[in-house]
């Protein structure tokens, strides 16, 4: 028996009404219709693909971001113990343990501040070193952990050795100085002390090398350009004396630090420095810097001025008030004695005297002044903003006389300075004889010298008697028991300036006084002064035309004091 099976199918859902009876699609077969649709099928499909190829775009450029990212990681160097940025790591972890006050706190952010962060927070960048350097740079960390034969040092200094004898030779060797100020004078007198056998030297100075600093400093070049002074100086003299210890901070100076800038070589160590270098020229950061010594019994000594100065054989050693027409050392001189320090400070100077076709400070452009606000040209805050001729040199000149300076102080060599007291003394006896002369010349006129003054310092006396006329006689040229006196009488005699009321004022010039020696004053007095007679019928022709130069050149220099 055959059955028939019939087909089942669905029967059609019946389509939905409106309100009104029309009968409505479904939302499933609207969709299944639109689907269905040949630009609906295009336009899903290239929105698939948009969606593809920017995964893919986003992806690469991910991938790249990583890979350049793991590039960059891979050109950093590791660090040592002297990138700035290690010496934050350590200094954090030295201080970390120790948060547990304010003082500790602050002292470690002081510390930190000092290795100069970049305005983004980060450590200054080092240049790259070539392979010469960082062999250079290995041998030198060796040296001076001590794996450096102590038979090469002695044959490199050997005569050195022999010219101080081994006693004094152990106190070069052993000795700690601080050289502020990495210029010319700076990098010279640090060349010179690490090559004759200093040991430790700290070096101190804000600055970086630039290109027209090459003509004077000791050891920069154009690779050095951009970079620290105080790394130069380091990296430059490490491949000649390896085995120095060196400490370079790259800051400026400042009194508020002056007990960690000037203080022991180490943590825990009882190394005090036993010289600093003064070789800053910003003048009122030299002034902080030797009160600062000064007042803390810390041996220091100075460079004045080396701009504009072209003669080495007018360069002296000596106490601070002997330096005469040098204008870094009159002003510093001055300012040392607002504050109550009149001497006792060695200084490198020149009596190189300014003058007609000789370099000068040049001015800045008229168009800055019209600008204003003049000091935001300088580097920093009070730091001169005008350009200092220098011929090269001239500092090296200075910053050797410093080294040597130094060397002989700490080996105690018999060595001697210019002193300051006997000059002084010198200049008050003169200026009191000069006193003298012109009180007997009012009383000659007829008039009372009671009271009467003198338009003349202790600094005239001393520019007149050793600058202009060389600390020598005119008449005779010796140069002991000297005075100052009259070259002539005046033609409306030796009265009393009458033009200030209660005031009794001589007449004398600083162009009229002459050099001679006490005897030869005397003498003059009698012969030209009082008698009435020229000069030109008492002197020979010689003497008089010495006379007349100098005070030729008197009137010129008289416009550079």
């Amino acid at each position: 028996m055959h059955i028939r099976v019939r087909e089942c199918r669905a029967a059609p859902r019946p389509r939905a009404t409106d309100q009104k009876g029309n009968k409505t699609d479904s939302m499933s077969s609207w969709l299944q219709r639109q689907l269905s649709s040949h630009q609906i099928q295009l336009a899903a499909t290239a929105l698939v693909s948009g969606i593809t190829v920017a995964g893919l775009i986003y992806g690469g450029q991910a991938i790249r971001r990583k890979v350049a990212i793991e590039q960059l990681k891979a050109s950093i160097p590791p660090l040592d113990e002297e990138h700035q940025a290690q010496r934050v790591r350590q200094i954090l972890i030295v201080y970390l343990p120790e948060f547990r006050t304010v003082a500790s706190l602050h002292n470690c952010a002081e510390l930190i501040v000092s290795v100069k962060l970049t305005d983004f927070g980060a450590a200054s960048p080092l240049p790259s070193a070539s392979r010469e350097d960082e062999r250079v740079a290995a041998l030198a960390r060796r040296a001076q952990q001590g794996e450096y034969d102590d038979e090469l040092v002695n044959e490199q200094l050997t005569r050195t050795a022999s010219f101080l004898t081994p006693p004094r030779f152990e106190k070069l060797r052993s000795a700690f100085v601080i050289v502020v100020g990495l210029g010319g004078v700076g990098s010279h007198c640090t060349s010179a002390l690490a090559r004759s056998g200093v040991s430790h030297i700290r070096l101190i100075d804000f600055d970086q090398v630039t290109l027209s600093s090459l003509n004077r400093h000791a050891v920069a070049t154009l690779a050095d350009v951009g970079t620290p002074k105080v790394q130069c100086v380091r990296k430059r003299l490490e491949a000649v004396v390896p085995w120095v210890q060196w400490q370079c901070l790259n800051e400026v100076w400042r009194r508020e630090q002056g007990e960690r800038l000037l203080g022991r070589w180490g943590h825990g160590s009882e190394r005090e420095p036993d010289y600093v270098v003064d070789a800053i020229d910003n003048i009122d950061s030299k002034v902080e810097l030797l009160k600062y010594c000064h007042g803390h019994g810390i041996r220091v000594v100075s460079s004045m001025g080396a701009g504009c100065k072209s003669d080495p054989t007018r360069v002296y050693v000596g106490d601070i008030s002997t330096s005469i027409e040098d204008p870094l050392s009159r002003t510093t001189r001055r300012k040392l004695k607002l504050l109550g320090i009149g001497e006792g400070i060695p200084v490198v100077y020149s009596t190189e005297k300014p003058g007609p076709g000789k370099a000068q400070l040049l001015p800045l452009p008229e168009d800055e002044f019209v600008k204003g606000k003049v000091n935001e040209l300088s580097v920093l805050p009070d730091f001169r903003a005008r350009i200092l001729p220098v011929l090269g040199t001239m500092p090296a000149v200075f910053g050797y006389s410093v080294a040597n300076f130094v060397i002989l102080e700490v080996t105690g060599y018999p060595h001697e300075t210019t002193t300051g007291k006997g000059r002084e003394k010198m200049y008050e006896s003169i200026l009191s004889g000069l006193q003298g002369l012109e009180e007997r010349l009012v009383r000659k006129a007829g008039q009372d010298p009671l009271g009467l003054k003198i338009p003349v310092t202790k600094e005239d006396v001393a520019y007149l008697i050793e600058e202009v006329y060389r600390g020598r006689s005119v008449i005779s040229g010796l140069p002991t028991r000297l005075a100052l006196t009259r070259w002539k009488a005046p033609k409306d005699g030796f009265g009393v300036d009458q033009r200030w009321n209660g005031q009794k004022h001589s007449k004398v010039q600083l162009d009229e006084l002459v050099c001679m020696t006490k005897e030869e004053a005397k003498k003059h007095e009698e012969e030209v002064l009082r008698s009435g007679k020229p000069p030109e019928v008492v002197y020979d022709v010689e003497v008089v035309q010495l006379v007349e130069r100098r005070r030729e050149e008197e009137k010129q220099y008289r416009r550079y004091r």
